[in-house]
């Protein structure tokens, strides 16, 4: 019988064929053969794709096992050209950065955070790295960077890099949410919850690492539940005296997700923010817990990620295009009220 890190690996291999089959990857005349040795590589291992608590439970999305293999190769570049160190030669510690260096250092810091806050990764790595370069001995820059690089789906590295500020400075309380959050999003939810502990630790009233435990112990315990989060029984639990905000959280859980759909009129979420009945929603969450609750979603942990390093809010049409985040849209704004 086939073990579940076997089957894990099965699934992305199918997930990669079907994708393959579906972006024209493979030539028409090649589909066929392809879509049988599909359904027998299943078969062969106890992969059901119908199952969708097996998928679920076996799936390591976000990541693809494309995007696993490009980690993996440029973690193999890396150490390739870093020479390993001569048994005679003694390890160099880092010196300490001279005050020119430092300042500089900030202002690449700066600049990542300004990167980040307008979507562009890629340069935001850049420029974390070019502080770190200057200062190594910052845990901020690592962090900021594992940050990035978890905005744009590379976990792994990301892992990497939180690790490494923990190396530079081990009470560094958001390096552990940096960790906690990337290994749960590649479903690791043990070590995931390993990190929260580990952060609570330090901070016992951090709610976002008390959130991101209960979230990944909750895995654990339950890896195939796919329920939804309670909801209040009475309808005017969670969404009292709120008027016509639960209808217009009910118009978004509807929109579809489409990028650009049904934009006309939006407001942007600064605007949501300044208004007096989002505010008194929002407290009415924290009184009665729904905020932690929300807190533990991951794409919730991830927007916030963001924000925490200087990316800055997401528009209203991005938060509506991820389906988590739309869902939660749709059961704030229900007719049966909040979570309890």
């Amino acid at each position: 019988m086939s073990s579940e890190k076997q089957q894990r690996l099965v699934l992305s291999i199918i997930d990669f064929l079907n994708q393959s089959i579906q972006d024209g990857t493979v030539k028409q005349d090649d589909k066929e053969g392809l879509e049988i040795a599909i359904q027998c590589i299943g078969e062969a291992f106890d992969v059901d794709l119908s199952n969708e608590q097996q998928v679920e439970r076996l799936s390591i999305k976000p990541a693809t096992l494309p995007t696993i293999f490009d980690v993996f190769l440029k973690t193999k570049d890396k150490v390739r050209s870093t020479p390993a160190p001569s048994a005679s030669t003694p390890v160099a510690l880092p010196q300490s950065p001279s005050t020119e260096d430092k300042a500089n250092a900030e202002k690449f810091k700066q600049d990542g955070n300004a990167l980040m806050s307008a979507k562009n990764y890629e340069k935001a790595i850049e420029a974390y790295t070019k502080a770190i370069e200057l200062d190594s001995l910052n845990p901020i820059y690592f962090s900021n960077r594992a940050a990035a690089y978890s905005s744009k789906g590379d976990h792994l590295l990301a892992i990497d890099d939180a690790e490494r500020a923990i190396e530079v400075d081990a009470n560094f309380v958001k390096a552990y949410h940096r960790l906690g959050h990337a290994q749960y999003s590649l479903g690791d939810y043990t070590a995931a919850a390993a990190a929260f502990r580990r952060g609570l630790e330090l901070d016992p009233t951090n709610n976002g690492l008390k959130s991101g435990l209960q979230n990944s112990e909750a895995r654990i315990d339950s890896p195939t539940s796919d329920s939804p989060a309670p909801r209040a029984t009475s309808p005017d639990a969670g969404a009292g005296g709120l008027g016509g905000m639960a209808d217009m959280l009910r118009n978004l859980g509807g929109r579809g997700g489409a990028p650009g759909g049904a934009s006309g009129g939006m407001p942007d979420l600064a605007s949501l923010m300044n208004n007096p009945m989002m505010m008194q929603m929002a407290q009415q969450m924290m009184a009665n817990g729904g905020m932690d609750r929300l807190m533990s979603n991951p794409s919730v942990a991830n927007m916030m990620n963001r924000v925490q390093s200087g990316g800055g809010m997401p528009s209203m049409d991005e938060l509506m295009g991820d389906p988590t985040l739309r869902d939660l849209a749709s059961q704030f704004g229900g007719g049966t009220g909040g979570a309890r």
